[in-house]
């Protein structure tokens, strides 16, 4: 990151030097000697660290694999919901939008005794035990490495991916 004086100098956003001159927000074309040349220096540490939002709040600062219960200062118990219930609750809604185009089918058969075809009630079953599968494998995490393991893409020697990430094997939509 580029500092001036100490300051970090952010990309995109034009900033005032001690004289008072104010360069333009496109300062960061300038080459490296330019840029060194008007006062700006270098500094590789404060470079932000990188860090999946998915599982982490923050560089270092992992979310929680479980519910966590707190109490607020009336005494009401406040529950944030953990990386796994969240990942449920999102399994649970994806099989619902994968079954909800089938439902018809099923409403038909109730109210007038025609038959689901047999390729909608195995997709619907190939469905259902997806999420099945899903949920044991969320519910079978006992470490963030392990969650983490379940959005991991599977793939061949030469990086070719061979199949889906456990969070996500639904089956091939009719």
């Amino acid at each position: 990151m580029w500092t001036y004086q100490g300051k970090a100098i952010k990309i995109g956003r034009s900033w005032t030097d001690a004289n008072g001159v104010q360069h333009p927000f496109q300062w960061n074309r300038w080459s490296e000697e330019e840029k060194v040349a008007m006062g700006l220096v270098w500094n590789q540490s404060l470079q932000p660290i990188p860090f999946d939002n998915r599982f982490y709040w923050s560089a270092g600062n992992p979310k929680a694999l479980e519910d966590t219960t707190s109490t607020d200062e009336d005494s009401n118990t406040i529950t944030t919901k953990g990386l796994k219930s969240n990942a449920i609750a999102q399994t649970k809604n994806t099989a619902r939008s994968l079954l909800q185009p089938t439902d018809w089918f099923i409403v038909r058969e109730q109210e007038t005794g025609e038959a689901t075809p047999s390729d909608v009630l195995n997709y619907r079953a190939a469905v259902r035990n997806a999420s099945g599968t899903i949920e044991d494998a969320i519910n079978a995490c006992t470490t963030l490495d392990a969650f983490k393991t379940l959005y991991d893409t599977p793939v061949d020697a030469e990086g070719i991916p061979t199949g889906n990430a456990p969070i996500n094997d639904w089956p091939e939509v009719l």
